[in-house]
């Protein structure tokens, strides 16, 4: 008698850990210890590739090895409005110039290598982002097949200007692509495809993902020390799911810039939900925005794996955050003072380079982290004009009348960009309070105690007062 397989949704979830046990080839329990607690670095291990190896897979790719600009027209705009003795230069990693034209490439590239080499026939990625495109390119090159699932539309069937461009860039490397709308069926979807096809899952917060990204921040700790003789005293990453603020973390450490001050930069889309209807196509950013990157940054284990090794609040110094129309203005800038013309989504962490380059000293240097490839549908007009379309409105002022979801303002003056700062203690206790909440504790030990303390990069005497606060007995 022939078995057939239960695929309702609820029976799908339940046979979640088995099915990403085989898609990824990590069994993700070995790393598990006390009721909270995992081993990170233990977990980072497990990819097995050295800064090397991985260096050599991507060159292999068309990956790495990008370009360091100095912005010298934006620098001198920077130091104009700088109070006297202020102003630090600012320099470009430009990762548009990776195959596929994003950052991501450093993360495909060592998935779909790893695929490859462990006899997968194919990837599936769950993104909506440059992502896609960058697994497409990758398995294209690898001789792997490649599915992209991606959330398109809202019920209307109305998809933005900049996720229809992604789409386009993921089919035109051969990936086949199911476009879903907003909402819950996203990861049941993936699960599906990941059981039926036996293919690898690609997913962005696995040690393999991560592990790529690594060589950025290797690249830019290297090229600083080549061009300027020394690290930079802060890097600036955009920050959505935290991979790309996380790899390049490492990779600095790993090249030696302990003492960098690693900031992250969003775009601000507070009070928007990211799985509305209503609001899915009142963001005019589908990346590096606070609705991905203040949930995650929060509570990073609710992604499509068991742990997620992208964990921002073990490496951030400060967090700030930028508006929607600044992001469009630094995009305009850039291209016009600089002859860059770079996707607006990569230039949120340009936006707040400026601002936050006003506040350094003149003989400080800070690196904007990535740039992103532009296409129709991510050109500023495109976009600017599809928020209207949704009845956004779209006109000249003060970045700080904003309000994400009706207006966007752009800025009149390069004087007026401005950052404002998100409180990061606020994030690790609002981690701490998940945690505790998801287990149901009310006491805990010496090892999850530890971990809570690494996971938040924390003192023990704040993560002390917090569990204090939420009433959990620390024993």
């Amino acid at each position: 008698m022939l078995l057939v397989k239960d695929m309702s949704y609820n029976a799908v979830m339940g046979r979640k850990n088995e099915i990403m046990k085989k898609a990824i080839g990590v069994d993700y329990d070995v790393f598990s210890y006390g009721k909270l607690g995992f081993d990170y670095e233990k977990m980072m291990k497990k990819v097995g590739y050295s800064i090397e190896e991985v260096e050599k897979i991507q060159r292999e790719g068309k990956v790495g090895n990008t370009p360091l600009y100095e912005l010298k027209n934006i620098n001198a705009l920077v130091k104009k409005y700088a109070s006297k003795g202020k102003g630090a230069r600012i320099f470009l990693k430009d990762e548009a110039m990776n195959a596929s034209g994003s950052f991501k490439a450093r993360r495909a590239a060592v998935s779909v290598y790893h695929a490859k080499k462990h006899g997968y026939k194919g990837v599936i990625a769950a993104t909506s982002g440059n992502y896609g495109a960058a697994v497409a390119a990758q398995a294209l090159q690898r001789g792997l097949k490649c599915i992209i699932v991606q959330e398109v539309y809202d019920s209307r069937k109305v998809g933005q200007p900049e996720i229809l461009e992604k789409t386009r860039k993921c089919e035109a490397y051969g990936a086949e692509v199911i476009r879903l709308s907003v909402g819950p069926e996203l990861f049941y979807t993936l699960l599906c495809l990941l059981e039926e096809t036996g293919y690898f899952n690609a997913s962005l917060y696995t040690p393999f993902a991560i592990a790529g990204i690594e060589t950025l921040g290797y690249e830019i700790a290297n090229q600083m020390k080549e061009i300027e003789g020394r690290y930079p005293d802060a890097v600036i990453a955009t920050n959505a799911g935290g991979g790309n603020l996380v790899g390049t973390a490492r990779g600095l450490i790993k090249a030696g810039a302990k003492d960098t001050k690693i900031i992250g930069a969003s775009v601000d889309l507070s009070g928007l939900h990211m799985a509305s209807d209503i609001d899915f196509n009142k963001k005019s950013f589908t990346t590096g925005h606070t609705g991905f990157a203040i949930p995650f940054a929060t509570w990073p284990d609710r992604t499509d794996v068991p742990r997620n090794a992208a964990r921002v609040l073990r490496y951030i110094d400060r967090y700030a955050k930028v508006t929607q129309g600044e992001v469009f203005y630094v995009t305009e800038a850039l291209a016009q003072l600089e002859g860059l013309e770079r996707g607006p989504a990569g230039n949120t962490s340009l936006s707040a380079a400026i601002a936050i380059a006003r506040e350094m000293d003149e003989d400080q240097i800070v690196v904007v982290q990535e740039t992103e490839y532009t296409g129709a549908g991510k050109h500023p007009n495109p976009q600017l004009t599809f928020a209207r379309e949704n009845g956004i409105v779209v006109k000249r002022g003060k970045p700080v009348d904003s309000k994400p979801g009706e207006s966007i303002m752009i800025p009149e003056t390069f004087e007026q960009l401005s950052v404002t700062d998100i409180d990061v203690e606020e994030l690790k206790f609002n981690l701490i309070r998940n945690a505790i909440e998801k287990s149901g504790l009310n006491s805990i030990g010496d090892e999850d105690f530890s971990f809570l303390v690494e996971d938040t990069n924390a003192t023990e005497e704040f993560v002390e007062k917090a569990l204090k606060k939420l009433n959990v007995v620390y024993q």
